[in-house]
Parts: C-alpha cells; sequence; structure tokens
C-alpha cells in the first residue's frame, strides 16, 4: 500500500499516514529511534526509496527512522494484511515440509486432485491470490496437522513490535 502522505503530530505523539483512502495514526512509542521532548521529530517524508510504502523522519539529534507500511497496518490489526502474513507463513511452512515429507511432488499433486500449475502457485510465497482453504488442503496433503494458536501478546511484543 502506497503512502500518500505523512505528518508529524507532536501533540498526539504520532504520525499520521495517510494511505489507502485512510488516515492512520503511527504512535511515536513504536518507532525506532524514538521521538522524545528532548528529541523531537523535525522533518518527516514519504520515502521514494521505499517505492512510496513508506516513510522517514529525522530527529532533532540528526538521527533517522523509517517506518515501513506494514508495521503501520500490523500495528492497525488490518485484515488484509493479516490474511496476506498468515498465506505467507502457511506457505513457507508447506515448503518446508515439502522438502522433508519424502513424499513425490506428483503423489501431493494427485492427493489435492489439481493441476502441477496449481500445484507450484500454492508454493509461489509473492502469489496472494491464493486461499488459505487451498493452504490447508496442500498441508494435510503433505501430512501435517494444522492447529491455530491464539495467545496474548506479551508486553514486549505490544510495545516494540
Amino acid at each position: 500500500m502506497k503512502v500518500r502522505s505523512v505528518r508529524a503530530n507532536n501533540h498526539k505523539h504520532a504520525f499520521d499516514v495517510s494511505a489507502g483512502g485512510r488516515s492512520l495514526p503511527y504512535p511515536y512509542v513504536r518507532c525506532r529511534p524514538k521521538p522524545s521532548a528532548d528529541d523531537p521529530v523535525v522533518d518527516v517524508f514519504v520515502d521514494n526509496e521505499l517505492a512510496r510504502e513508506g516513510f522517514t523522519y529525522e530527529l532533532a539529534s540528526g538521527v533517522q527512522g523509517t517506518v515501513h507500511m506494514e508495521q503501520v497496518l500490523e500495528y492497525h490489526g488490518d485484515p488484509a494484511y493479516l490474511r496476506d502474513l498468515l498465506l505467507y507463513k502457511l506457505t513457507i511452512e508447506a515448503g518446508e515440509r515439502l522438502a522433508s515429507c519424502g513424499l513425490s511432488r506428483r503423489e501431493i499433486i494427485r492427493r489435492l486432485g489439481t493441476s502441477p500449475a496449481q500445484f507450484y502457485r500454492l508454493l509461489d510465497a509473492t502469489n496472494r491470490r491464493k486461499s488459505v482453504d487451498k493452504m490447508l488442503l496442500l498441508l494435510g496433503a503433505l501430512d501435517c496437522e494444522v492447529d491455530l494458536v491464539v495467545r496474548e501478546k506479551t508486553r514486549a511484543e505490544v510495545q516494540y513490535t
């Protein structure tokens, strides 16, 4: 997602990021280096070197920091971003299991009841058009059991991720 604009809001201690037709605040406390009253933000701009998918800020001390749009989306719990992240993790796991399962690719394709082209699309980590359902079928064909674990974030994850 492209960042259209960004500005520092020292009153709210957050950056106001405009992207995808929405305005999303991103708190200073999640940034590294962290802006403070002693070292405030003096400049912030959409970074063209990140293909406009993030922004860079500079503190009074001259130290710079960068925030990628994925960090902002993760902070807000954006469902589309979280779905893509889940698909990526399932794809990586399927690739690792494929290498160690001992089954031939032909056998796995037969178990899936699909074409070789579809099988290879499922293994493509950059393919976002696949479904979680199909990834679960693939992992099942690899003799894996998938269990979803929901847990509370630790204090360190809440503050620094």
